[in-house]
């Protein structure tokens, strides 16, 4: 039996998530002239239910007085459900939201105090968002439900199974086929948050935002999809200078979340100079922005879903081959091949590369220093892919705006890689 103190600040808990509740569920029944049966004092008396419930069941060390309560409250709930059904309001969030308060009252007076505040936060927040929760839900398509299933099936069936160890003599003792198919899964995660953004928010929205949702999603198709809406749209070229420097930026945030990831020692030595270019990217795209005509249009993006399984798998083979090869370049070439490898991978993946040397450098295989500068290299190569698709299909007065930034950029990174 907790002590007085303990006791009232328990029951305060309780008190606190009903309030918060029910604040959200009476400010949004008088936005939308309704009634319901709970407002912010049903709630909060809800919420000190479950806590007395909780308590006089420990105090009479019988279980009965919590499922009598729980019955009890169940007919409540049911009876306000019929009464509002029959007058044509078809929905169960309130009622279910009752239950969740109590349950939550509950859990406080346990002392599962963490738990019972995030339930209370959590249930408060998606009550909050169902205009944008419903506005998502229209514009998921059968494709993206269908693939994000397919993505969640498999991981959740083979990644538990696949062998968490390393297999033949070096380099192939790199490969690990658990924490291969954990890389996809946590790229594809990263990804994905910027796919469902894109839905929650829509995808017509100011440039400098589709700029940010679309870096994180993919900066690459991003760039590629900017350049070749600047030939139908030159006027626009300065704000699709802007969009394209923020998710080039946007680049090296998923990098150090990468990182940290997969070997927080790392991150302590490349988060400056990753941010030292990332500054440099930055200073211009202000620039862009404070000047006359930058950031203020709107411009549509196309973004697919990620969780598709050949792109997945295909992630897998190459984040396999370029762990392996990085590791065959260290062996056998030493660093400068390191050097090398990072620059060729770089062209087409730099996930996958910046993985392999998280993974090589937390195994001991490769020093963190070396480790450091072949990510920057490999950044600085697809920041140049990147820009070549610029030059190459975007219209002539993008690739003058964004020109400055674009060398810029380089810069920074080829005196970072210097200077390590």
């Amino acid at each position: 039996m907790p002590e007085q103190s303990q006791l009232f600040y328990r029951f305060g808990v309780a008190l606190f998530i009903g309030i918060l509740v029910g604040l959200q569920r009476e400010y949004t029944y008088d936005a939308d002239d309704q009634k319901s049966f709970a407002g912010v004092r049903t709630f909060a008396l809800i919420g000190l239910v479950g806590c007395s419930a909780a308590f006089v069941t420990e105090l009479l060390a019988s279980p009965l007085v919590f499922i009598g309560v729980v019955l009890t409250m169940a007919v409540f709930v049911g009876t306000a459900y019929y009464v509002t059904a029959q007058r044509g309001e078809i929905g169960m969030t309130t009622e279910v939201a009752t239950m969740v308060v109590f349950l939550a009252g509950a859990l406080a007076y346990h002392n599962r105090l963490e738990l019972a505040v995030a339930l209370g936060v959590v249930t408060t927040v998606l009550l909050s968002l169902k205009l944008e929760l419903h506005t998502f839900a229209e514009q998921i398509s059968r494709e993206d439900i269908l693939a994000t299933l397919k993505f969640a099936i498999i991981t959740a069936i083979i990644l538990p199974v696949l062998p968490n160890q390393n297999y033949g003599p070096p380099p192939f003792d790199i490969l690990n086929p658990y924490e291969i198919w954990l890389m996809v899964v946590l790229i594809s995660g990263i990804s994905f948050l910027g796919y469902i953004l894109f839905k929650i928010l829509g995808t017509r929205r100011g440039i400098g935002l589709t700029g940010l949702l679309g870096g994180l999603a993919s900066s690459t198709a991003t760039t590629l999809s900017f350049a070749q809406r600047s030939q139908r749209s030159q006027q626009l070229a300065q704000s699709f200078a802007l969009a394209i420097l923020v998710a080039w930026t946007v680049m090296f945030a998923r990098i150090i979340i990468e990182v940290s990831a997969v070997n927080s020692a790392l991150l302590d030595e490349l988060w400056l100079p990753l941010a030292l270019v990332a500054a440099a990217a930055l200073a211009y795209t202000a620039y862009l922005y404070f000047s006359p005509g930058g950031g203020d249009d709107e411009e549509d993006v196309s973004i697919t879903n990620p969780f598709e399984l050949r792109p997945a798998i295909t992630f897998g083979l190459l984040y396999g081959i370029i762990l392996l090869l990085a590791q065959a370049a260290q062996l056998y070439f030493g660093d400068a091949g390191v050097y090398i490898s990072s620059i060729v991978s770089g062209l087409a993946d730099v996930d996958a590369i910046t993985l392999s040397l998280s993974e090589l450098s937390r195994s001991g295989s490769l020093a963190n220093s070396v480790a450091v500068r072949a990510i920057v290299l490999a950044a600085m190569s697809n920041t140049v892919v990147k820009g070549a698709l610029v030059l190459s299909t975007g219209s002539h007065s993008l690739r003058r705006t964004l020109a400055p930034g674009f060398v810029l950029i380089l810069a920074a990174g080829i005196g970072v890689f210097f200077l390590l």
